[in-house]
């Protein structure tokens, strides 16, 4: 059997890929594709990944979006308040037993984002 060693690059379709992109990588670190050999692509952290497929009528994020990003952040309560103060909305925020704290914010276009402290291992 194939075994996938990881998320290779999560790609999606935007109005304005370009300011997507910038939006991504000022709020969340997150680096542009590079066009070029100079160019760093985003590296992550070696983490938990959940790839969880969710029934067509779940309420978990919004019903006219067929994905939500989650991000995992090493300090929710920093991020959040770097986050409100750019101006951008957090809401959703929850504590999992077991699991980490939650935020939920949205990119310009309204893509459902997932900030995620995960309980340490």
């Amino acid at each position: 059997m194939v075994q996938a060693l990881g998320i290779g690059g999560i790609f999606f379709r935007a109005k304005d890929p370009a300011a997507l992109a910038a939006w991504y990588e000022a709020h969340l670190g997150v680096n542009p594709v590079p066009t070029g050999p100079e160019g760093t692509p985003w590296m992550t952290e070696a983490g938990v990944t959940v790839f969880a497929p969710f029934p067509e009528d779940s309420d978990y994020f919004p019903e006219d979006r067929g994905f939500m990003l989650n991000f995992r952040v090493a300090d929710i309560e920093a991020a959040v308040a770097e986050l409100a103060a750019a101006g951008i909305v957090v809401s959703h925020r929850q504590d999992m037993d077991g699991i980490g704290r939650f935020a939920r914010i949205h990119d310009p276009e309204g893509n459902p984002i997932e900030l995620w402290q995960a309980i340490p291992a």
